[in-house]
């Protein structure tokens, strides 16, 4: 069978197994259907977002140097903490602003359903293509692992990319998303404020970010802008798609515009992530890994 073919089936197997595992997530974390009316538009929708997922996952699992539980918990941790954490970290944020919108209740349920999905999807995604067990021709491990450097060089690097997203997030919000909720802005987002902490918040999130893109890149192969390219879908996808599904809690131009803001300053950031952890070292002939 030749291998479009072959990577084309694996991509539909994993779209049924992830749209399945969406359904069992959801059953085991007691979240109920968002609206009647919408049940059918959602769940094409949730079809199309498998579909994304699945391609995107795929990438680094094929392209990873690593096999078996080691790449089972990289990806469990970029889904997890890119699908569920990263987002839903900023609800419990806000919870106060938006309990008319968010039951409280309904918090832990979205941890549990991001939970039950990465923990049985990694696997999932891992035994499909074949990563399960260390193949045979292998290469052979690096004498000097990807991203090692003094520890020194890791503040700067991460205070780079802390500063980055944090005018990322902003002026992505500023300058995409307001123009494009127009006044349904106002009207969602009426009592919101800015706790005075927010650039700390901000900046400790960028931390998770890279924290997630680390493995990432130092399991892949290839050229530096293969791992830029993985960890940018990832980012983008995997947290932004899940906007392209229908919802009761958040109307459709809202979701919308955070669709296209969180989609583009993701992708953005995700490049801007491994081109910094990437980038050679300053006063040193020797480069970082990519």
């Amino acid at each position: 069978m030749k291998a479009p073919l072959r990577f084309g089936l694996r991509i539909v197997l994993l779209t049924v197994l992830l749209f399945l595992i969406f359904a069992i997530a959801t059953a085991v974390s007691g979240l109920s259907s968002t609206n009647t009316s919408e049940h059918k538009g959602a769940a094409l929708a949730l079809v199309f977002v498998c579909f994304a997922f699945s391609v995107v996952t795929s990438y680094p699992v094929i392209r990873s140097r690593w096999s078996g539980w080691p790449l089972i918990l990289t990806m469990f941790s970029a889904i997890f903490g890119i699908m569920t954490f990263l987002s839903q970290i900023e609800t419990v944020v806000f919870l106060k602003y938006l309990v008319d919108i968010v039951a409280v209740e309904m918090i832990p349920k979205l941890f549990l359903q991001g939970a039950v999905i990465a923990a049985l999807f990694a696997p999932v995604l891992v035994l499909v293509h074949g990563k399960f067990r260390k193949p045979q021709n292998a290469p052979v491990k690096e004498e000097r692992p990807r991203l090692a450097m003094p520890a020194k060089e890791w503040l700067w690097r991460l205070l780079v990319i802390a500063i980055c997203y944090m005018l990322i997030y902003f002026s992505f919000g500023l300058f995409v998303f307001i123009p494009l909720a127009g006044e349904a802005f106002s009207e969602y987002y009426a009592d919101l404020q800015m706790p005075q902490w927010m650039l700390l918040f901000q900046a400790a999130r960028a931390l998770v970010w890279a924290a997630v893109a680390v493995p990432i890149i130092r399991m892949m192969q290839g050229e530096r802008w293969e791992a830029g390219l993985a960890v940018a879908l990832l980012y983008s996808v995997l947290m932004g798609f899940l906007l392209l599904i229908p919802t009761e809690i958040m109307p459709d131009r809202i979701r919308l515009a955070h669709f296209v803001e969180v989609t583009s300053s993701n992708f953005v950031f995700g490049w801007l992530v491994v081109w910094v952890l990437t980038a050679p070292r300053p006063f040193s002939r020797r480069p970082v890994r990519p």
